[in-house]
């Protein structure tokens, strides 16, 4: 990383870092307003090293909540090279287009 892509320079030396440890919150210097935000979504994790850190952050992740719509199904299906190529050229979004075509084509030809 480049020393200016920071706003503030990396220390360099032993005094450099005392007067950082010096200045960082702690017991006699309560965290700001805007340090408070900073830190809302912070996992800490004090011992147990890269593991331990994976853990935390996989009990954070996101997961994801409740479907407003049936859940789709995986499946595996076999087009021509060319039937494909051409949905895929449609751009984004080509497998929901297809789905929206296969629904459409089976309530045209329910029984």
């Amino acid at each position: 990383m480049k020393s200016d892509a920071t706003h503030k320079p990396f220390p360099n030396t032993p005094e450099q870092w005392e007067a950082l440890i010096a200045d960082a919150p702690g017991e006699d210097r309560p965290l700001t307003p805007e340090e408070e935000a900073q830190w809302a979504d912070a996992i800490v994790v004090h011992e147990g090293g890269y593991p331990a850190v994976k853990a935390a952050l996989a009990e954070r992740r996101r997961t994801r909540g409740p479907q407003k719509a049936p859940i789709k199904v995986p499946t595996t299906i076999r087009f021509d090279t060319d039937v494909l190529e051409g949905l895929r050229a449609t751009g984004k979004g080509w497998q929901t287009r297809v789905n929206d075509a296969m629904r459409e084509w089976l309530r045209a030809h329910s029984a």
